[in-house]
């Protein structure tokens, strides 16, 4: 039986950040750009990572990040992964959006480890709902998208669906909170200060 090969993480940064005001990657979510916090759990999660963006993307300075470009048409949410998945030379890709702050290494390893069976890829869910933008596709899964995306005019999640994913349920539905207008920045930002206030230890009483 073949060794399966190990995924490259790939953050899709390629959007165009419309509801945002653009250059999603660039947004400051408590003194760092938005695209920082998935980009680390990936680092920590995985061996490989790189960001997948259009050639004019703006992105924050990345030092030692591997920066693929992806052609300028078309823009879909799913191009990115197609595009990586050719990029990935054969290996499994665990694609995650650039607007997802609070994915974990722990939630990154376990899609990357999944059990896919037959499926071309394992997406992560919460309550049943697929999210495409986080998960781990086959490279079989880069024709299947392919077609999908040429040939149907459905939302995000229902294109997908007909490739057949296997869903890996959340524990935590802020793991999958993504930050798409001004007021998700505003509520990231408010949800990380109570995370460090809550991991710092209280001072003793004089």
């Amino acid at each position: 039986m073949a060794r399966r090969r190990p995924p490259i993480g790939v953050i899709l940064a390629g959007g165009e950040g419309r509801r945002i005001g653009g250059a999603k990657a660039m947004v400051r979510v408590s003194g760092r750009p938005l695209i920082a916090y998935p980009l680390e759990a990936l680092t920590l999660a995985l061996d490989e990572v790189a960001v997948i963006a259009k050639p004019d993307t703006a992105l924050p300075s990345l030092p030692g990040v591997t920066i693929w470009i992806e052609p300028d048409a078309p823009r879909h949410p799913l191009f990115g992964i197609c595009h990586a998945l050719e990029l990935a030379s054969g290996r499994p890709v665990v694609a995650c959006a650039c607007d997802m702050p609070f994915v974990t290494p722990e939630l990154v390893d376990r899609l990357a480890h999944a059990d896919v069976g037959h499926a071309p890829a394992v997406l992560a869910s919460l309550d049943g709902g697929m999210r495409p933008l986080l998960g781990c596709y086959q490279p079989r899964a880069a024709q299947l998208l392919a077609s999908a995306t040429a040939a149907s005019e459905l939302p995000l999640a229902e294109m997908v669906a007909t490739i057949g994913p296997r869903l890996l349920e959340v524990d935590d539905p802020d793991c999958l909170f993504d930050v798409d207008a001004p007021d998700d920045v505003l509520m990231a930002t408010a949800m990380i200060d109570r995370r460090r206030r809550a991991s710092t230890p209280a001072e003793p009483l004089p």
